[in-house]
């Protein structure tokens, strides 16, 4: 348990960091070799992409606050649901909003055909 509590830790750390906006803080939790993959876009693969996608989000958006829904542990594995909140740096409003969810199991539980 130590070792999830270390981790998961590690994660909450991450992404409160995302509020100070401190890139560097951001991205030392990251290996050289890491994956980052922002579901549904391509996996980025090494720290050098990750730190550009990165600073991105970051010169796009004037705050950026990831909130901790719900966070689960298991030896070598954290997962965890956000709910994630930016104010774009222009005052530009949404143009697009996307999601994605298991639409069969969404019309079997709720009975509603999309």
């Amino acid at each position: 348990m130590t070792g999830n509590c270390r981790h998961t830790g590690a994660l909450v750390g991450l992404l409160g960091s995302w509020e100070d906006r401190d890139l560097d803080v951001i991205c030392e939790a990251f290996a050289d070799d890491a994956v980052y993959h922002n579901v549904p876009v391509a996996p980025i693969t090494g720290i050098a992409g990750i730190r550009a996608i990165f600073r991105a989000f970051l010169d796009a958006f004037a705050e950026a606050k990831l909130d901790i829904v719900t966070l689960a542990a298991e030896p070598g594995l954290v997962l965890v649901e956000r709910s994630d909140y930016f104010t774009m740096n222009d005052g530009r409003k949404i143009v697009r909003f996307s999601d994605y969810f298991d639409l069969a199991d969404f019309e079997r539980q709720s009975g509603f055909k999309l």
